[in-house]
């Protein structure tokens, strides 16, 4: 009985412990939207050696325009962190598998209400061209994160998509700001100071940031494209 005992009470012991570290991963619960599952994800942030390493050739690999190779070193090593199920929705979505990068990004947003999931699904859905979705997801991504300058961007570009013009140009100047005048946000600014006649908005653009002729052309045909899109 005593020898019985302390195997059980060995097996408790071990369980507990795996509880434990499985509780350090903060996986998702599974839960749906619709009467629809979502994917099991995991809400940790905290990125172990070998997780950075692993991200490192994923990003290698999105950085030579090589998505599909990314996608397939990502799942090989396995998903470990909100960070990788970023990736993979990020990816999904960049090898025209929407559907499934919105289910990945709806469990994000939905079991670890981040940033990056709110971020990940309002861009799902504006490539969808649900735009008042997206704005919606990209505006709670902004508040969860209010100094990144991505989301900063993408949350101004959804604004000049549905019209807020002038809230988009803060949006954009904080973004443009945040990312030191360097980036997509240059191109989405400038677009933003043409549709509200902002003339010295881009003569500081020019001055300051050395916004550059050919640059100048462009966010004048994005203005143009953006409101012919109204």
């Amino acid at each position: 009985m005593g020898t019985r005992k302390s195997i059980r009470g060995g097996v408790v012991m071990l369980l507990a412990v795996s509880l434990a570290v499985t509780g350090c991963s903060t996986m998702g619960k599974g839960t749906s939207i619709n009467g629809e599952s979502l994917p099991f994800v995991s809400c940790t942030t905290t990125l172990q050696p070998e997780h950075q390493l692993q991200l490192d050739v994923v990003e290698s690999l999105m950085s030579r325009s090589q998505p599909y190779a990314a996608l397939a070193k990502l799942e090989n090593e396995g998903l470990a962190t909100e960070q990788h199920w970023v990736r993979r929705g990020q990816l999904l979505a960049s090898t025209n598998q929407v559907a499934e990068a919105e289910d990945i990004f709806q469990a994000l947003a939905t079991e670890c209400d981040s940033a990056m999931g709110h971020h990940g699904l309002g861009l799902v859905y504006l490539k969808q061209g649900k735009l008042s979705e997206g704005t919606g997801q990209l505006r709670k991504a902004r508040e969860l994160n209010p100094s990144s300058s991505d989301i900063r961007n993408d949350y101004g570009y959804a604004l000049l998509l549905t019209g807020g013009y002038y809230d988009a140009v803060f949006e954009l100047r904080t973004a443009f700001e945040l990312a030191n005048g360097k980036g997509a946000v240059r191109q989405n600014l400038a677009a933003g100071y043409f549709i509200t006649n902002d003339r010295s908005g881009i003569a500081m653009l020019q001055k300051r940031y050395e916004l550059s002729m050919d640059e100048v052309a462009h966010a004048e045909k994005l203005a143009a494209r953006l409101k012919r899109s109204r």
